[in-house]
Parts: C-alpha cells; sequence; structure tokens
C-alpha cells in the first residue's frame, strides 16, 4: 500500500521548460559574481561542480560539500571570497526568476488530494540546489504550506539519476519503498526509482525522455490525470491509507 508520494518539482509540480529557465538562472548569477570569474568561466566551473555532485557516490559528503570542493579548488577560489555572493543572490535575486516558470492551479489541487487521501508529500526534486533556491520554486508551485519535506543539497549525499537518492529518501522516512510513488516528468531520473522498489507516476507533462535507459512506469498521465487518479484512487493510488 502507498503511503508517500514523492513528487519531483521542475516540470512536475512546476511546469516549466528546463533548459530556458537553466540558461536564465545562469545569466542572472553570472553579473554578481563577474568581478571575480568571467560568465563562461563561471558556467563552466558550475557545470562541472554539478557533474561531480551528480557522479558522487560517498556517502560521506553532502551535495553541498562535493559542489562546494569541487568549485573551488577548481576556481582557485577561496569560500569567503566568492560564497556570501552566491548566497546573497539567492536570497535576494533568484526569486526574480519566477518570471521563466508556468505555475499551474493543479498543482496545488494534485498535492491537496493527496493529503485529503492520507498520503504524507514530499518533494523529491534533485539536490543540486541550495535549500533557498528550492523552497523558492516550491513557493512558485504554491504548495509550499503542504509539503512535508524537500530534498535539499545541503542534507542529501547523492543526485538524480542514483538509485542511491531514492534509497536515502526511503531510509530517511522510515519506510519501505513499496509503499512510496516516484512521480515525475524525467523518464531517467524519475522513473529508475522502480529499480529500488518504488511504484512511479510518469507525468507527461513536460516530459524528459532520452532514450536510454528505459524504464516502465507503473502508471503514467497528465497532471490533471494525475489529479483524477489520486482523487478516485486508480492504479498505484487504489488503496486509501488509514
Amino acid at each position: 500500500m502507498v503511503k508517500v508520494c514523492c513528487f519531483d518539482l521542475d516540470g512536475t509540480l512546476l511546469p516549466m521548460d528546463m533548459e530556458a529557465f537553466v540558461r536564465h538562472y545562469l545569466e542572472e548569477l553570472a553579473p554578481h559574481v563577474a568581478h571575480l570569474l568571467s560568465p563562461d568561466r563561471l558556467v563552466s566551473l558550475i557545470w562541472d561542480a554539478t557533474k561531480a555532485m551528480i557522479e558522487n557516490d560517498n556517502p560521506d559528503s553532502t551535495n553541498e560539500e562535493v559542489f562546494q570542493r569541487r568549485f573551488l579548488s577548481q576556481s582557485g577560489l577561496k569560500r569567503e571570497e566568492i560564497w556570501p555572493l552566491f548566497e546573497r543572490f539567492y536570497r535576494e535575486h533568484f526569486p526574480k526568476l519566477k518570471a521563466y516558470v508556468q505555475p499551474t492551479p493543479l498543482s496545488r489541487q494534485v498535492v491537496e488530494a493527496a493529503l485529503e487521501r492520507g498520503y504524507r508529500v514530499i518533494v523529491a526534486t534533485n539536490p543540486v540546489f541550495p535549500r533557498d533556491a528550492i523552497w523558492e520554486r516550491i513557493r512558485w508551485g504554491r504548495v509550499e504550506d503542504l509539503i512535508d519535506w524537500a530534498t535539499v543539497y545541503e542534507e542529501t549525499h547523492y543526485c538524480k539519476p542514483n538509485p542511491k537518492y531514492y534509497q536515502e529518501i526511503i531510509h530517511r522516512l522510515g519506510v519501505q519503498p513499496e509503499e512510496c510513488v516516484m512521480i515525475g516528468n524525467d523518464m531517467q531520473e524519475d522513473m529508475v526509482a522502480k529499480t529500488v522498489g518504488m511504484k512511479t507516476y510518469f507525468l507527461k507533462d513536460c516530459r524528459i525522455d532520452r532514450g536510454d535507459p528505459a524504464y516502465r512506469p507503473d502508471q503514467e498521465g497528465s497532471l490533471s490525470e494525475l489529479l483524477e487518479d489520486i482523487r478516485c484512487g486508480q492504479g498505484v493510488f487504489s488503496r486509501k491509507v488509514g
């Protein structure tokens, strides 16, 4: 019986063109550190450090620690030189990026429907961003008051599509894999949850599918179909909790 709904964020609870959003994000960030790094150098360093996070398999380092260690070693900068600038950007300027997403009232309706059926609801977004940036995007989706917990890079040790990311969630929640359903729009990053025993729901809105590897989700549909499936107890949502 499913007890927990794990929602992806970008492209799932928060409809967006992820590639376009990341491009705007980097363009907005660059001027704030331009006296230290050229835009091209900054982008190169961020992608390199992000790759290090995604490839990390060491349970002793959080994603934040992996990213910071790699970024600083490759840039030659000290933490106190640049990190306060990043933190200020996320506090003061990141919220302006809301202009590049397409929030929908369906997101709140979906989460409310899950809660009404007794499910615990978490945001299982790829934790490659700091807490401030992730919770800001959760607010854009208008579900911040409904979410029990979200994966952020300060607390987690793995990234999608590493199956250990999902195992860490299961351990954190104290549940069995089959008691969770992973709902997301990315075939490779979200549906890989099936390999650790989670149920999966592939969201067709904003879908991302790179072709390989391919997984067979337990269920799929649009956001409006997901809402109906939860409300009516269809498929993986067929048994009410409690």
